[in-house]
């Protein structure tokens, strides 16, 4: 089965979008239902938050619940149908922004947006492997662009300007987001500290570079840095702060020259 706007209520929309928004008619025929919606995509979570994204079916959600395949589709009409919901249930809708009640500038409100996102993702890695099918219709990633776009109020950016600094800014939190779950689960399957990860790395490179060849990196690696102690967030604030850097001098500049 594949999501189309045909196994929609007709409004022409996704089934999956209709089904986020509520607009879809619940299962009214026959005895009474013994699953509901929101037990079906807790149960998929669950199943992504233990085992990952991979291992969600219809079929295993079915089995969690102890009902058969065929009874999900009642309410569910696909599997990418799922997706968007277990999304809608990872993501929540975004808490109020401090400096947007306080009056404060655009850039500590969108920064503070940056860091909200950054800490639903990381409760919630499983939900970074869902494939992007499209543009932000469902309520909560809605409501987390309307958020992001208050944020650049008073910017004096023009409107398509704005929505260039949202992708921008949530496609580097999202970015550094996968990559920290990748790094964690590297790390994890070699079931040692990080450091001493980034240490046999360390070792390995300084055997296998070039001074002629790799003069940057042997520079680089002879200073000790990659061996300092590492705030778990350096990366993520230094990106964070050059991100915000750059549109600090768009917004000088009155939007792109």
């Amino acid at each position: 089965m594949t999501e189309n706007s045909s196994a929609s209520g007709g409004t022409g929309l996704p089934a999956s979008i209709e089904a986020a928004w509520g607009l879809r008619d619940r299962p009214v025929k026959g005895p009474k239902p013994g699953l509901t919606l929101d037990r079906i995509v807790a149960a998929a979570v669950a199943v992504a938050a233990s085992d990952g994204i991979a291992a969600v079916s219809m079929g295993r959600v079915a089995k969690e619940l102890g009902a058969s395949t065929m009874s999900l589709y009642r309410y569910v009409s696909a599997k990418e149908e799922l997706y968007v919901l277990m999304q809608e249930a990872a993501m929540g809708a975004p808490a109020p922004l401090p400096a947007l009640e306080d009056g404060a500038g655009w850039r500590e409100a969108l920064s503070q947006w940056a860091w909200a996102q950054r800490r639903m993702f990381h409760r919630n890695l499983w939900s970074l492997r869902i494939p992007i099918a499209g543009p932000p219709a469902s309520p909560h990633s809605v409501a987390w662009w309307e958020q992001g776009l208050q944020a650049l109020e008073g910017s004096g950016l023009g409107e398509g300007d704005k929505i260039s600094v949202i992708l921008l800014v949530s496609g580097f939190v999202r970015n550094e987001a996968v990559l920290m779950s990748d790094l964690a689960a590297a790390v994890e399957a070699k079931g040692v500290p990080p450091r001493a990860v980034m240490a046999q790395w360390e070792r390995t490179v300084k055997q296998l570079a070039d001074p002629v060849r790799h003069p940057a990196l042997s520079r680089l690696l002879a200073t000790g840095v990659m061996s300092e102690p590492d705030d778990a967030d350096h990366a993520f604030v230094f990106g964070l702060e050059r991100v915000l850097d750059g549109v600090e001098v768009l917004v000088g500049k009155g939007g792109p020259v």
